[in-house]
């Protein structure tokens, strides 16, 4: 059973109630930046952070993926505080789209990236319930167990980046 939120507070104080505390960004590991402006869209390119490495279904199990998903969003929680100077400035999460490095014929995928919208819908709301794209691939970099990428919209409170 999913604990209940006080989904009136903001989504700063969300984050408190759940126990989390953001992480710092580490370098982007390419040539790419975590995100770009849009008009009052934010794309966040693809992350993947936890402690599993290996194919889903095999070196990695569902429960695993789905905390490996978990994780993954709090770090993109930590690129829109970034760029936006705080995630209380999100209106709307628009998509979420989760690739999984799973076995052929693995078929949980969107059990795997729940761990990324569950999280979402805890922190934001029904403001972060959102479009979402959940599909395996042969293969990540370093051989994460996923990534996850998304879109969010946001208010323009003045924010001059």
């Amino acid at each position: 059973m999913r604990p209940a939120f006080d989904y009136m507070a903001i989504p700063t104080v969300r984050l408190r109630q759940l126990g989390i505390t953001l992480p710092d960004l580490p370098e982007p590991a390419g040539n790419y930046v975590h995100a770009v402006r849009c008009g009052s869209l934010l794309f966040l390119a693809g992350k993947g952070v936890g402690p599993y490495q290996g194919k889903v279904g095999r070196d990695v199990t569902i429960d695993q993926a789905y905390e490996y998903a978990r994780s993954t969003c709090i770090m993109l929680l930590s690129v829109i505080a970034k760029e936006l100077g705080s995630i209380d400035c999100v209106k709307r999460v628009i998509k979420v789209s989760g690739f999984v490095n799973a076995v052929t014929g693995f078929s949980d995928h969107p059990r795997v990236i729940d761990g990324c919208s569950d999280l979402l819908i805890d922190v934001f709301g029904a403001p972060g319930r959102h479009a979402r794209t959940a599909i395996g691939i042969g293969s990540t970099p370093s051989q994460i167990p996923l990534e996850i990428e998304m879109i969010v919209e946001f208010a323009d409170s003045g924010l001059s980046k």
